[in-house]
């Protein structure tokens, strides 16, 4: 069985950007490619009850007609939700993908991802959601509790995604990072790939030593990795090189429960996705 691309698509700008950047990795994992849409609490139409506000003379009828409102209404969301599904799929059969499945359910997000969790390879998201795409300086909600809660590489897409050619790998020598560095090297998402090891802080012999051991990892899998070390902080120094090198995707290492709270409060990384004009990987 193939290895499982997981995209989440809602109602959003993003999901042309979602669904090309699923299909990118679709075809470099030679995986399989689902489409996912989660009809949340929120969008279901609430249950009325105005038993006790109603005259007993026209309480049943007007009930009975609430209740066809709102399962129409139910109805309607639902259909929406899946013509969404349809023009992606088309999408990405358009984009040279054989046979993409779609899946629609109800309840929350993260309960649903938790549930298909042991079969991803990697999950898309795009960077806000339907109900946040505007508010540029936030993350979607459903992205933090998303990497809260699951373990698996997560693909996260500005509101357009161009395939990368060069990627930036955000080294700090710890043992997160290491693993990280190993990652990249055996995944075929990143072979032909030129893989950038940047490293913010001091350039003492320790930095030098570390970042040598991870490019030598790198250069053994194939993959072309310059690496430089440059003072200052880590989200300048790391957006300044994007920049300078025209870098289509950052890769970065987020692990452990005891460090997702930091990660997603006040963190690199946090300032990194609210900030990132490019697609960002986080390896767990």
């Amino acid at each position: 069985m193939k290895d499982l691309v997981l995209a989440c698509i809602d109602g959003s700008t993003y999901n042309p950007a979602v669904c090309d950047a699923a299909v990118w990795a679709t075809r470099r994992l030679d995986a399989s490619l689902t489409f996912l849409h989660v009809l949340s609490k929120g969008q279901q139409p609430p249950r009325t009850d105005l038993s006790g506000n109603i005259g007993l003379g026209t309480q049943e009828s007007l009930l009975e007609e609430l209740a066809a409102i709102d399962a129409q209404r139910g109805k309607l969301i639902q259909e929406r939700g899946r013509q969404i599904l349809a023009a992606t799929k088309k999408r990405a059969i358009t984009a040279g993908i054989a046979a993409p499945e779609v899946l629609q359910r109800h309840g929350g997000l993260v309960e649903t991802l938790t549930e298909l969790e042991e079969g991803i390879a990697l999950l898309v998201l795009g960077k806000r959601g339907e109900a946040a795409e505007y508010a540029s300086e936030h993350l979607g909600s459903h992205l933090e509790r998303v990497v809260r809660a699951i373990r698996r590489p997560i693909l996260v897409t500005p509101v357009e995604f161009y395939a990368p050619h060069r990627i930036m790998l955000a080294f700090d020598g710890s043992a997160t990072t290491r693993k990280v560095v190993e990652m990249v090297a055996r995944s075929p998402l990143f072979q032909g790939l030129p893989c950038h090891l940047v490293m913010a802080g001091a350039d003492t012999a320790e930095n030098r030593d570390q970042l040598a051991a991870a490019r030598q990892i790198l250069e053994q899998a194939g993959l072309e990795a310059p690496a430089v070390i440059r003072p200052g902080e880590a989200e300048e120094v790391l957006a300044q090189y994007q920049q300078e090198h025209n870098i289509g995707m950052i890769v970065l290492g987020a692990y452990g429960k005891s460090r997702i709270r930091h990660l997603l409060i006040g963190s690199t990384t946090t300032a990194m996705l609210r900030k990132s004009t490019i697609p960002l990987l986080l390896l767990r």
